[in-house]
């Protein structure tokens, strides 16, 4: 998918500079001993229930191993996502307060549509795991079993089925997109929406929404309850055996899902060195142990190592493709 950088929007993005926003992992350096001394708090803006609240739990107590001291989660959902990431950037840069997050399309999102009171590069991704994408979904019980069923319903009447969907997110860009190359209605499409991808998840699977678009690994410990009908991408994912969007609508565009996982405050890499490579190497660690990947991999949650130079620019990447199509977004 070609990218197309908009200098306008990625200062807005950026907070007024279009500084890299990745930091290359520093050599290594030894916290101070004082660090930590007390139990860290990790902020998931999101409630529980969905990929990251999991992630978090899961991961929590190999990192607190770790780091020698416990982990406390705090759930901040609402506003997508807006609320939790204000609230982490409102608590000292110190190195104890982590965030677990949908860094895209959620920041981008927030600053894009939102009126953020921050920039994307407030925020410092160390690794960023789990790469998503959009999976279109329907409840074992609710009788359509194709994609091809879902688009000649739709074209029929845009009104025939109720979608669950996050307002202003890919997956919404995703469904649109999909609508204006297959031939439906867009501005008829009954839209069901939901504030966290586990609540729509589990709206679908409970057959009480005809279809939803939602991050499809998410979708990985209901795959008894839902039939897979359509990823986003450009080959398969997840041994799901659905239609991909390249062969469904050859020639659609579509929007990457989301990208999950570990963050600090900007500010506290470069005015805490130490502190931040105490951490950044627990996670690292954390992430390639062996027991580690075993759990999460169990849970169907994400481990990779990619760090935080791939993780950044991933980030700042996909904020570039989310202002390409930011007049879905804003409902234009």
């Amino acid at each position: 998918m070609t990218i197309k950088y908009n200098r306008r929007s990625l200062l807005k993005l950026t907070g007024g500079t279009l500084a890299a926003a990745s930091v290359a992992s520093p050599s290594i350096l030894f916290a101070q001993d004082s660090y930590p001394s007390r139990p860290i708090n990790v902020v998931v803006p999101f409630d529980t229930g969905g990929y990251n609240d999991r992630l978090a739990r899961a991961f929590a107590p190999f990192l607190s191993q770790r780091l020698g001291q416990p982990l406390n989660i705090i759930n901040r959902g609402g506003a997508g996502a807006l609320l939790g990431h204000s609230y982490f950037l409102q608590q000292p840069d110190d190195g104890y307060t982590l965030l677990c997050t949908s860094a895209a399309p959620f920041l981008p999102l927030n600053v894009l549509t939102q009126n953020a009171p921050f920039a994307v590069t407030d925020f410092h991704m160390m690794n960023l795991p789990s790469r998503d994408y959009t999976m279109m979904a329907t409840s074992t019980e609710s009788g359509i079993t194709s994609i091809e069923d879902v688009i000649n319903q739709l074209k029929a009447d845009p009104r025939s089925l109720t979608i669950g969907i996050q307002p202003a997110s890919a997956d919404l860009v995703n469904l649109m997109l999909l609508a204006d190359t297959v031939g439906i209605s867009r501005d008829e499409l009954r839209l069901v929406t939901y504030d966290g991808g586990g609540p729509a998840r589990n709206a679908v699977a409970g057959n009480v929404v005809d279809i939803a678009l939602v991050g499809g690994q998410g979708f990985l410990p209901l795959a008894d309850k839902i039939v897979p009908l359509l990823i986003f991408d450009d080959a398969p994912r997840d041994n799901w055996g659905s239609a991909i969007v390249t062969e469904v609508a050859p020639g659609a565009d579509f929007v990457l899902g989301s990208q999950r996982g570990w963050g600090v405050h900007a500010s506290l890499v470069e005015g805490s060195p130490e502190i931040y490579q105490t951490i950044l190497s627990a996670v690292e660690e954390t992430s390639k142990a062996p027991e580690v990947i075993e759990a999460l991999s169990s849970a169907q949650l994400a481990t990779d190592w990619f760090g935080p130079e791939v993780s950044n620019r991933s980030l700042l990447a996909t904020a570039a493709v989310m202002e390409q199509h930011l007049s879905i977004l804003q409902g234009s």
